[in-house]
């Protein structure tokens, strides 16, 4: 059966993870999804191992299991864009394309003439989505931003972990890169979006997407509560800054989380 994108082609210029997280997500609902990579090493995430990728006879491969995670449904190509024939054959591909995603830092691409205003014009129903540190605007685009760093600027870490005054506490990074992974989803609606304007107007236009503005947004009920009371959310561990019960207990053979997440839960509980 297919998938409700399979008209659209999506041209994938984005490598690691935040970008390709999104164009996973439209390969999934049926895009053809053509990822380009570096000549001679691809995307950089292929070399973020062990552990590989075993071959049918069980022996490592050259590809980082890293890498699948953010690429699963993809056709690639690799193209040298700093060469006129590569930004040519670039140019080619996005004049065919429904979507572009791209994740090189500001300025990059226009150097090529590869940017949103350049492609525009051969294809001006193109959805070109941008996904940086720090956007386009903004005193900090020019900088480079990754999950670890977004994590802590945008208040993740401040609510991770224990309190400062308990055995190991202290700033804790999530277990799982969820400032790329929140920004890919965010990115993947934004396209559809615009691929749903694009139906009505005829139009494409330019998608910017964050990672501190998506990572912020994940926030939730953290930032309303701040909003609320004008106090800064603390680590609390694994205790909720709303509802209680609602953490793990130890027990002889191991630990139960408890999660009443109503009073009427509670109720029956007690």
């Amino acid at each position: 059966m297919a998938g409700p994108l399979s008209h659209i082609r999506v041209l994938d210029l984005s490598r690691v993870l935040a970008g390709p997280w999104a164009g996973q997500n439209l390969a999934d609902l049926g895009a053809e999804v053509i990822k380009v990579e570096r000549p001679g090493s691809g995307d950089d995430s292929r070399a973020f191992g062990p552990p590989w990728v075993k071959d049918r006879d069980g022996r490592d491969t050259q590809d980082s299991a890293y890498y699948t995670s953010a690429n699963r449904g993809k056709k690639s190509i690799t193209v040298d864009i700093s060469k006129p024939e590569g930004q040519k054959l670039v140019r080619e591909l996005a004049r065919i394309s429904d979507v572009l995603i791209e994740n090189y830092k500001f300025g990059d691409l226009a150097r090529y003439r590869l940017a949103y205003d350049d492609l525009a014009k051969i294809n001006p129903r193109l959805v070109y989505c941008s996904v940086t540190g720090f956007g386009q605007t903004g005193p900090y685009r020019e900088r480079p931003g990754y999950d670890f760093m977004i994590q802590g600027m945008g208040g993740m870490m401040s609510v991770t972990g224990e309190p400062d005054d308990a055995p190991g506490g202290g700033p804790q990074r999530a277990g799982v890169p969820v400032a790329d992974i929140i920004t890919g989803m965010y990115a993947s609606i934004a396209i559809c979006a615009a691929l749903a304007h694009r139906a009505q107007s005829g139009a494409g236009q330019h998608l910017d997407l964050a990672l501190l503005d998506s990572q912020i947004a994940l926030l939730a009920y953290q930032n309303t509560n701040y909003f609320s009371t004008g106090e800064a959310p603390k680590r609390i561990g694994n205790l909720h800054p709303n509802i209680a019960p609602y953490q793990p207990f130890r027990t002889q053979d191991g630990s139960v989380i408890l999660a009443c997440g109503n009073d009427n839960l509670y109720r029956k509980f007690c």
